[in-house]
């Protein structure tokens, strides 16, 4: 469940962030070169201006500042403000490295101090009141709604509970109706029979009314439902569905009727597959024109001398709807009549010098952007698997194939997260797979840039999961 107000404060907190941003900018101007600058009529700011506040939200994205706002744990929060911060100062420096190699000496080093020193003092100072006023009095951020429950069997007790393990989400749970007053062990919660529901929630200014009642109730219900409409409260119904599936849902309209989707699926969206895809092809483009080119006669003078065999492995791997395609890589091993079967393991005699530093670095996947640009996979998703292990895994975790509803990746979520490499038992693929799963259901393409980002990272500084 998401707070009530959770995009609201979000939304406050990043329009300050960015008002602090373009101020401490502005600021930096008038200390500096003690004028006052009009970024629209300035063409030699104005760049810099854009590609401040682009950083910021890359920054805050990749550390999930944003989605923490109403953390409990204000030293969490501290952290994630101080770990946003630098990853905007590594950013910065990686703009600045690109100034000096473009010549953009317009936009002076002065400048740039005074400006990030200032939004680093001035975002400081207003994530402490924000904190502070979080911490002091929860009222500020959100008002507390009277509710009660109609119906005290397992679900309703189930929503009590989460009521009462949950006070910030702003419910004041004050009792349940149920026509069996035994089903309520706690005397002092129990109101009253059914029919006497309405009559009670407006006479003690009851906001909302959650309904737990089962299915076999539909005239009850009904009832209580055409009357909180006549007199201007809440109704609100509360499914049985989730006994069989604990996990987030989606829920459509389908004319009138409603359906229960398991999980949502960003994906599903042909809007958002086009610009996936587009963004795909864009991407490979640039790898394999600016990198694959002179790259590959260099790789494949050294695998060569290294081990006879091809340059290229290709080898057949399970893809989206589980249809087999075949994966493209740099041949990092000696030829050998276990590869479909067997996985690369730590100190694999398999595995040739050039090979090490190929997988290391990641550098033997760079012949699957040509798989990306023939639209058997996509920059960023799943790893795709050997088939054998498909057919191995698919039987020993629940929500295995659920990752084949997406185009395999060259890089994904599981491998930014710690999970990639050899899977020596199956709570280490179950890792994975539940790393694919959140991807399916959270994709964004700033996710995507996200990620992308994290696997540079991952490989500059050295993964030690990489072998």
């Amino acid at each position: 469940m998401i707070h009530r107000y959770a995009t609201f404060i979000k939304a406050i907190n990043l329009t300050i962030d960015y008002i602090i941003l373009n101020i401490s900018m502005v600021i930096a101007y008038l200390i500096v070169d003690k004028s006052f600058i009009m970024w629209i009529n300035n063409k030699n700011y104005l760049p810099i201006v854009l590609v401040f506040n682009l950083i910021w939200l890359l920054s805050a994205n990749i550390s999930g500042l944003y989605e923490s706002v109403l953390n409990k744990d204000s030293i969490n929060t501290y952290r994630s403000v101080f770990k946003t911060y630098l990853i905007f100062v590594g950013l910065i420096c990686v703009t600045i490295i690109i100034i000096i190699g473009t010549k953009a000496y317009f936009i002076t080093r002065e400048y740039l101090f005074a400006a990030i020193a200032l939004f680093g003092f001035l975002l400081g100072i207003w994530k402490l009141i924000f904190l502070t006023i979080r911490r002091g009095d929860r009222r500020v951020l959100m008002d507390k709604r009277n509710v009660i429950i109609v119906g005290a069997g397992r679900v309703g007790l189930d929503l009590y509970n989460y009521f009462r393990t949950n006070p910030d989400r702003g419910y004041n749970m004050i009792g349940f109706f149920d026509d069996d007053p035994a089903r309520v062990s706690n005397a002092e919660l129990f109101l009253g029979k059914t029919d006497a529901c309405l009559e009670y929630v407006i006479s003690n200014k009851v906001h909302e009314i959650f309904c737990a009642l089962p299915s076999t109730e539909a005239k009850s219900i009904e009832r209580l439902m055409m009357e909180a409409d006549k007199n201007m409260i809440r109704f609100k119904l509360v499914p049985e569905y989730y006994s069989y599936s604990n996990r987030p849902t989606l829920v459509q309209s389908f004319g009138h009727i409603p359906v229960i989707s398991l999980r949502p699926e960003p994906l599903e969206s042909v809007l958002n597959r086009f610009i996936k895809r587009v963004f795909d092809i864009v991407f490979s483009l640039g790898i394999l024109l600016f990198v694959f080119s002179w790259l590959f006669p260099i790789l494949a003078i050294i695998i060569k001398l290294q081990s006879r065999g091809p340059v290229f492995f290709m080898q057949v791997r399970s893809g989206r709807e589980n249809e087999n395609f075949k994966c493209y890589k740099f041949r990092s091993m000696k030829v050998n009549k276990d590869s479909d079967k067997k996985q690369a393991t730590r100190n694999d005699s398999r595995i040739t010098k050039i090979g090490a530093f190929m997988r290391r670095t990641n550098i033997d996947e760079l012949p699957q952007f040509f798989n990306v640009l023939i639209g058997n996979m996509s920059v960023v998703g799943p790893r795709p698997h050997m088939v054998s292990h498909t057919e191995q895994y698919s039987k020993e975790i629940e929500k295995y194939m659920v990752r084949h509803f997406l185009k395999p990746g060259i890089t994904g979520w599981a491998q930014v997260n710690g999970f990639r490499g050899e899977t020596k038992n199956t709570e280490a693929m179950e890792n994975r797979v539940e790393a694919d799963v959140w991807y399916l259901e959270n994709w964004s393409f700033l996710l995507d840039l996200k990620i992308i980002f994290l696997t540079f990272w991952s490989t500059a500084k050295g993964d030690k999961n990489a072998f």
